[in-house]
């Protein structure tokens, strides 16, 4: 990046992405590795310093994140969270323990050192705890900072240019936690506030026009905001040069097909070719219930179709002498993060059709332009790039369609519940003035069938289940307490319209212990 970067270092904490978020807003640009991850690949960065993060682990654990501990010699400015204060303590001498008293939840910490960390900072702050260990004894050359009534709360060596706390400034609870990571940052770092809009448009443009050259690139369209984003940034690029691809899958919304291809064309002026793989798609499905498997299945199946779309736009652009040699897809940061895991591929939370589900043998090169941007980062962008609001507010909508919102086998009769299903969602979240208050609002349809009664007749049939949930950046998310006349007017319209659901239930789970998407 050609702009000041602070490196996050993951040890698994669920608030790591948080941390990243947090310096965003103020115009500083993060990024968040494994700790696992190789210094010389950090140095890379030129990062201006480095945030160890929170973690469930003990430090003296056998099986404790293997990051190593030379990242405290970098002579870079360190920040240590929670487990990234013990951490520092555990590999620099000092000594940590279980804490007889454990802290969870909201907690008060009294600052008693003056330091640059917690500058104009008052000197009592409510935090956000959670961790079971304690910094026993500190590291040579370290002094206490901050406590608790219970344990030692921030610790810091100035000289080595290492603070640490043991709380959570990255959480809400945490009041004053964005000034105690924005005096990090720019105070002590030297970061400069110069990750905007603007500044990421004009980058992106350069190094795209670098990367292509007078080569051709083709863009998988979704029609959703981040494919949509990545083609007019591509387009700004390289112009006429660009094609967008626009691929039924099978596994579409209702009419979307269609209505896709009219925003694209009309609404953003792209060049789209459409192409109607739905049966290809549903033929690879047929019999395949395992989550991971659709979701490569249709990866795969996607590659291959724009391989198959690259040749025909290269034969017919021979003449000229371009070349198609790019793909352009759009993926953001929070794919990248979740398809990969401090612990190793077994940890990981989901592969991504973006990241884990591309062939080994792709003959497409890549351009991803917002693989560093979260959702709400990407939607900026597309306002400085003078496009509409009907693009920019869409709900995320899943690169694998509604084969990871039908539970078991995907069917073309079961893909057709389901689209009356969500239509039915989607229009009543809209009608009570939701859709853009929620992050995502759908429909999922459940291998369940149960016993239900219309008029005077029996019946058999699928259950389906409403989820909507609150979020910044899809990270995290709370299940919204969506009103019950919604609710009930949207369970009274699937059962009576939609013949062969005869149930609706309500998804009540937040991000985590669960996922957004049901596969």
């Amino acid at each position: 990046m050609d702009t000041s970067t602070i490196v996050i270092l993951d040890f698994g904490s669920q608030y790591t992405q948080l941390i990243a978020r947090r310096i965003r807003e103020f115009n500083v640009f993060s990024v968040v590795l494994p700790c696992t991850t190789p210094l010389e690949k950090v140095r890379e960065l030129k990062p201006k310093g480095i945030i160890l993060s929170g973690g469930p682990s003990s430090v003296y654990d056998a099986d404790a994140p293997a990051a190593d501990p030379a990242v405290l010699k970098m002579e870079l400015p360190v920040l240590g969270i929670c487990y990234g204060l013990q951490f520092m303590t555990y590999h620099l001498g000092g000594k940590v323990e279980s804490a007889p008293a454990r802290e969870y939840g909201h907690a008060q910490v009294t600052v008693i050192e003056e330091t640059p960390l917690f500058r104009g900072l008052p000197q009592t702050l409510d935090v956000w705890m959670s961790h079971g260990d304690e910094a026993k004894e500190l590291p040579e050359g370290f002094r206490l900072t901050a406590k608790t009534s219970n344990a030692v709360a921030g610790i810091a060596n100035e000289e080595r240019k290492m603070w640490a706390v043991q709380f959570h400034p990255e959480v809400a609870h945490t009041r004053q936690g964005m000034e105690l990571l924005k005096n990090f940052c720019i105070d002590i770092c030297g970061a400069k506030a110069d990750w905007t809009p603007e500044h990421f448009i004009q980058s992106t443009v350069k190094k795209i026009k670098a990367q292509v050259g007078d080569g051709h690139a083709i863009c998988g369209l979704s029609g959703g905001v981040d494919s949509s984003v990545a083609a007019v940034l591509v387009a700004k690029a390289i112009g006429d040069r660009l094609t967008c691809i626009f691929v039924n899958n099978g596994v579409l919304r209702k009419e979307e097909f269609a209505k896709v291809q009219k925003t694209m064309r009309e609404g953003l002026g792209l060049n789209v070719v459409a192409v109607d793989a739905g049966e290809r798609f549903l033929t690879k499905l047929a019999g395949v219930t395992d989550p991971e498997k659709k979701r490569k299945i249709i990866g795969n199946e996607f590659i291959a179709v724009f391989d198959d779309e690259a040749g025909k736009i290269f034969q017919a652009e021979k003449s000229s002498g371009e070349e198609v040699a790019w793909l352009v897809q759009g993926t953001l940061y929070p794919d990248v993060i979740e398809s990969s895991s401090v612990h190793g591929p077994s940890h990981t939370i989901k592969s991504h059709h973006n990241v884990g589900g591309l062939p080994d043998d792709m003959k497409l090169k890549l351009i991803e332009p917002l693989r560093d941007l979260f959702k709400d980062e990407v939607r900026r962008i597309g306002r400085d790039l003078g496009m509409p609001e009907e693009i920019l507010e869409r709900q995320p909508f899943p690169g694998p369609g509604l084969a990871v919102r039908i539970l078991g086998e995907v069917t073309a009769d079961r893909v057709a519940l389901l689209q009356e299903a969500d239509e039915i969602v989607v229009t009543e979240i809209k009608k009570a003035g939701l859709y853009r208050k929620v992050w995502q609002s759908f429909a999922v349809l459940l291998p369940v069938k149960s016993v239900g009664v219309m008029g005077d007749q029996r019946t058999y049939a699928y259950t389906c289940a409403i989820r909507a949930v609150e979020s910044e950046d899809g990270m995290t998310a709370d299940w919204a307490p969506l009103p019950y006349e919604v609710l009930r007017t949207i369970s009274s319209r699937i059962v009576s319209e939609i013949r062969g659901i005869n149930r609706v239930v309500y998804d009540i789970t937040s991000k985590p212990p669960g996922t957004i998407e049901w596969e």
